[in-house]
């Protein structure tokens, strides 16, 4: 990602765009990486968001 971005990125991700971030398929977001409770989210009313730095970490921690 580079820096321009990063500047446009909104700091609370939705499912689509923490996909986006993952360049993965949304329903493989929903199918590999969702379920896991070490992923940190945060919801709003019913709608779960996502900071990048808790994707970037909760990939970091689950790779091989």
């Amino acid at each position: 990602m580079d820096y321009k971005e990063y500047i446009t990125t909104p700091y609370l991700l939705t499912r689509e765009q923490a996909s986006n971030f993952l360049n993965i398929d949304p329903k493989s977001f929903d199918k590999y990486i969702r379920p896991h409770e070490d992923l940190q989210r945060f919801m709003i009313g019913r709608q779960e968001r996502y900071t990048i730095k808790s994707l970037v970490q909760f990939i970091e921690k689950n790779s091989i």
